[in-house]
């Protein structure tokens, strides 16, 4: 992988922290408020019996009032009945007094009634008070914990922007303003390349990408999204564990034609053997593995492969393989993905099995007779 595209990286690993740090402490105002909240529902209680409480002391004033007026009624009508000069206007007057005596008695009731109702009230109060009291510590206990809760978050921006800061210097500075136009529009501006496709925007890419982005040589761009691309092999060998915990199947050491891994091969290093064998000759093709070009011209020798090259079996992991003829000639100078990616799960296979079965002596680590590694 290269040096840009791990900074590039743990560049967005940063950014994704810093993001996650500021929506955080942005969310603070907002969390003192839903706190608040809380405490104005409880203060909402108290108030409205304290005003249920005030409202009952102005109504008994009222009906005090009222008893008063009454009263001063019955004395004016007691003062004029004793001026009266006919029966029918005594028992007028009478009737007037008895009228407010009622009235006087019917107001004394709704006052024991306030009075009545003035203990339950006083209770609400208290309850209230004293819900308010230790809610209102518990709320000041839970803004503390956020006030610190956003304090150590600011602290730990402050890391990672100076963090940011070196990783940014380690970038080549046209790359990395192409990461920080696509993250601003996208929210990430570097994807992994997975089963041959962009795994942030899902989309397929062409073979020669795919195979471009696998050999981690050069910095490729997704065509649909603009993302900068990256291979991870530990992914790919990751998906592979379930299979490689099958039986892998053999290639047959007298097939017609043969592939073969060899880890270094002149100044190419890794590169993909294939050797065929027809009418009394063999050839030799040696493919680049993560690109899957040709390199060199096809060589032609005398025999069967094994005993026309054994200085490239020696040594080489022997691989699933068989295409014809036609076909390598229609593919000409380069493999197809589909190709690559066969070797390569058969690669995979074989390098567990080696490592499931450490016993064994396997081809790529020993120098074994051509005979033996053909198999």
């Amino acid at each position: 992988m290269l040096p840009d595209i791990e900074n590039l990286l743990r560049l967005q690993e940063a950014d994704k922290e810093i993001r996650r740090l500021h929506d955080e402490i942005a969310e603070f105002p907002k969390r003192v408020a839903v706190i608040e909240q809380k405490l104005a529902g409880t203060k909402a209680q108290l108030e409205k019996a304290q005003g249920a409480i005030k409202a009952d002391e102005a109504t008994r004033r009222k009906f005090d009032t009222t008893i008063a007026d009454l009263r001063g009624k019955i004395s004016k009508y007691r003062d004029q009945s004793l001026d009266v000069k006919t029966n029918d206007q005594y028992k007028a007057l009478l009737h007037e007094i008895q009228f407010a005596e009622k009235e006087i008695a019917a107001t004394e009731d709704k006052i024991l009634e306030l009075m009545v109702n003035a203990d339950s009230r006083d209770k609400e109060v208290k309850a209230a008070q004293a819900e308010l009291k230790a809610e209102t510590a518990e709320i000041e206990k839970e803004k503390e914990q956020a006030r610190q809760r956003t304090a150590e978050d600011e602290k730990l921006l402050a890391e990672w922007n100076a963090k940011r800061a070196g990783l940014r210097t380690g970038v080549n500075e046209d790359l990395l303003r192409h990461y920080e136009r696509v993250s601003k529009f996208r929210g990430s501006g570097i994807s992994e390349v997975r089963d041959q496709k962009c795994m942030a925007c899902q989309v397929m890419l062409r073979p020669q990408t795919y195979n471009e982005v696998r050999s981690g040589q050069t910095t490729i761009v997704c065509d649909s999204c603009q993302r900068i691309l990256y291979f991870n092999p530990a992914d790919e060998m990751a998906a592979l564990a379930p299979a490689a915990r099958a039986r892998r199947h053999h290639p047959k050491i007298d097939a017609p034609q043969a592939w073969y891994y060899r880890a270094e091969f002149g100044e190419t290093g890794e590169v993909y053997l294939c050797l065929t064998n027809a009418g009394g000759q063999s050839s030799r093709r040696v493919y680049e593995i993560h690109t899957g070009r040709l390199i060199g011209d096809i060589l032609i020798r005398e025999g069967g492969y094994r005993q026309a090259f054994p200085e490239d079996i020696t040594g080489a992991i022997r691989l699933n393989g068989g295409w014809s003829e036609d076909e390598l000639e229609a593919w000409g100078n380069e493999l197809p993905m589909v190709v690559l990616d066969s070797l390569a799960a058969d690669l995979d296979l074989a390098r567990h099995e080696m490592t499931a079965r450490p016993s064994t002596k396997p081809e790529a680590h020993t120098a074994v007779p051509s005979e033996q590694a053909a198999s």
